[in-house]
Parts: structure tokens; sequence; C-alpha cells
């Protein structure tokens, strides 16, 4: 039984030094921590005899026949005390009951995360200590010295996390059928390193958009060489966005990255729809420019001469050409109007003093114009958004 049975509670006091922090799951939400354990009490009935003054220490044979507090972690998945090549457990008792119990217990905990800032995001777990029997009636856990009671190896260090601080805490859990516990809280913050993302899924996702927009300086007619190029990036990102997540647990929620890669991707996407409008309206404006032609009357006989007026606005080196709504040069904007002046077989129209005309406008070039300035604009302007939230 405990020192001072019926009696006040025994105070124990704890201290901690942290070996290593090994590992941090994302997908299992917990970390595996290597420490030092030790614990301070004074047992009466320990006390013994001595000229010198000085302690006895024992290996771990002797913890098995006195009291010891029964520590214990809570919300720990796996927990072992190391035995290489021995048990590593140490007890220490001065000759005034004086007793120091020290032990290397490697321990993997819950960490409760929350990935919505993902991976901007800054995550704080905590290893809490705590008597399995004994209730704070019996016995009171205290920090040894405060904060200076957890100790740290100045070379832990996380190739994903920044460590920022370690703190320690000491608060009252209660239990509906046993009663209140003291419990000690080791608490220590982690800021993750941005830069392994930037490399493996912002710039990929950015390198993708703006090889999305290199269709938009493709002739829309060449169509072996635009649709393959907005498959390729579509599928790229479906790669990319599959990839962060098969590496995170199955939240409910948006995380930062999502919504990054999710526009992306949108970009991404609507670059191929704009060539399918182009594509189609392009072949609209064809149909209606072949069905005009079918009705041009035939001026290859010399007998019946059918003379054809040009808009003024249309020069002769454009007649020249026969595009007939044709990317010319590329960048301007091309328009037909054919006035077809009908002759004596048409008496009906001279009549009334009218002329028959066909008007073609083609304009599906500007949609790409238009497109290489909307799409890097919008693009710009989210990015400046999205890192100002979360940066």
């Amino acid at each position: 039984m405990r020192p001072s049975f019926g009696g006040p509670a025994i105070p124990v006091g704890v201290d901690v030094q942290v070996e290593s922090l090994d590992t941090i799951s994302e997908v299992d939400m917990d970390f595996t921590m290597t420490l030092y354990l030790r614990h301070y009490w004074k047992d009466e009935r320990l006390s013994f005899q001595s000229t010198n003054n000085l302690s006895m220490t024992f290996d771990g044979r002797l913890v098995k026949k006195i009291w010891v507090p029964d520590m214990f972690f809570v919300h720990s998945k796996r927990s072992f005390i190391h035995d290489t090549t021995t048990d590593n457990v140490m007890l220490r008792v001065h000759p005034d009951g004086k007793v120091l119990y020290s032990l290397r217990v490697t321990v993997t905990a819950m960490c409760n995360m929350d990935f919505s800032r993902f991976p901007l995001d800054t995550q704080s777990c905590s290893l809490e200590i705590e008597s399995y029997a004994y209730t704070d009636e019996d016995l009171m856990l205290y920090w040894m010295k405060g904060n200076d009671s957890l100790k740290t190896d100045e070379r832990i260090s996380l190739s994903q996390f920044l460590i920022q601080k370690f703190h320690t805490t000491t608060k009252l859990a209660f239990y509906s059928s046993t009663g209140w516990y003291n419990r000690l809280y080791i608490t220590f913050t982690l800021r993750r390193h941005i830069f392994f993302f930037l490399l493996q899924t912002y710039f990929p996702a950015t390198l993708m958009v703006m090889l999305s927009w290199v269709s938009f300086w493709i002739d829309r007619r060449a169509v072996p060489a635009r649709v393959p190029l907005g498959i390729t990036t579509v599928l790229t990102m479906s790669t990319i966005i599959t990839g962060v997540n098969a590496s995170m647990p199955r939240v409910s929620y948006i995380k930062a990255v999502d919504i990054y890669l999710w526009v992306s991707f949108v970009f991404v996407f609507l670059s191929v729809l704009e060539y399918a409008a182009v594509n189609y309206l392009s072949t609209v404006q064809e149909r209606k420019e072949r069905k005009m032609r079918d009705k041009l009357p035939c001026t290859c006989g010399p007998s019946h001469p059918q003379p054809m007026r040009m808009d003024p606005s249309y020069s002769e080196g454009d007649l020249n050409t026969g595009s007939y709504g044709m990317p010319g040069n590329g960048d301007r904007q091309e328009r037909i109007i054919v006035h077809l002046a009908l002759g004596d077989r048409r008496p009906t129209s001279r009549r009334k003093g009218s002329r028959g005309y066909v008007s073609m406008w083609i304009d599906t070039h500007a949609i790409d114009k238009y497109s290489r300035v909307i799409f890097p604009g919008a693009y710009i302007l989210f990015n400046i958004i999205y890192w100002s939230i979360y940066c």
C-alpha cells in the first residue's frame, strides 16, 4: 500500500527529459516520443541509517518489491519500457526515505490534429500522465520544478515540422465512477515546413495551369496539338490531387491544399472547355460560309456576268486571299460583308429598289485573345488572395 495510508495524499513530483520526438503521423493522428520519466516521493519505510549520508541505487528487480506510483499515459496507443541490454529502470533511495524512480519509455499517443490549414498549419499535441488507481485524495501529482521540470535535447528535429516550444500544465480529470485525478500535461507546438509542399504540390500545380494556357497561342485549327495538351494537363492535375490525398486522413472538411489544387484543376478544365467553344463556333461559322458560297451566282460564263460589289470596309487584298473568314495575320478581327447585286433574273428586287446581301461576322479568334489575359489575370488574383489568407 502507499506511504502514509489513511493520512493525507502523498505528493509525487515528476520531471521529464525528452530524448527524441520520433514520428508525427497525419494518417493515424498520433506521435511517438522517447523520454526519461522520473518520480520523486518520500517513503519513510525505506529510510536507513547511513554514516556518510550516501544514497543507495538499485535496478528494476527491487521495483517489484516496493510501492511505486502507478503512472500511465492517457490516450496512449502503444508504450514500452526499453530493455536493452537490461531493463532501463533505476531506483535510488536516500537515507531519509526519499526515493527517485526513473525509467526510459517510448510512447505512441493520440494527437487530435486540425488539417483545415494544411500544409500551412500549426499543430499542438499533448502527452498526458496520470495515476491509474489513486485519486487526488491519495496521490497528488505535480511538476517537480514547474516548467523547468521538462528538459529537451537540443538536437531534436523533425523533417516536416519545426518544434516551436514545449511547456507543462497540471489539471484535474474527473471520472464519474471513480472521482478526481491529477493529470500532468506535456504540450508541444509544431509548425509544418512548407518548402517540401511547395516543391511537390504547389509548383507542379501552378506549372500545369500555366501549361494549359499555351493552347491559347496555338492555332484553333490545330486540333491534334490543342486537344492532347488539354487532356494531359487535366490528367496530371488529377494525379497530383490523388497523391496528396493518399497521404492524408479522410477528413470531412476542406483543407487549404484542396482549395488550391481544385481551383487549379478548374482553371485547367476551363482551358479545355475554352477550346471546345472556339472549335464549335468556328465550325458553325464555316458551315454558314459554305452555304453562302453555294448561293453565289456563277461568274465563269461570259454571257451573263454577275457583278459582285464589296463593301468599302473590305479591301481588295482580302478578296484575293480567298480566306472568307479564316484568320489572315492572327491578330486582326476577320470581317466579310459581301453584297450580292442581283441582276435581271430578280426583277422584283430591282423594282423595290432594294439590294440583297448576306453579312457574316467571324470573330472566334478573339476568344483566344481574351483568354490570354483573363485566365492569367484571374489565376494571379486567386494566388494573391490565397496566400494572403493562409500565410
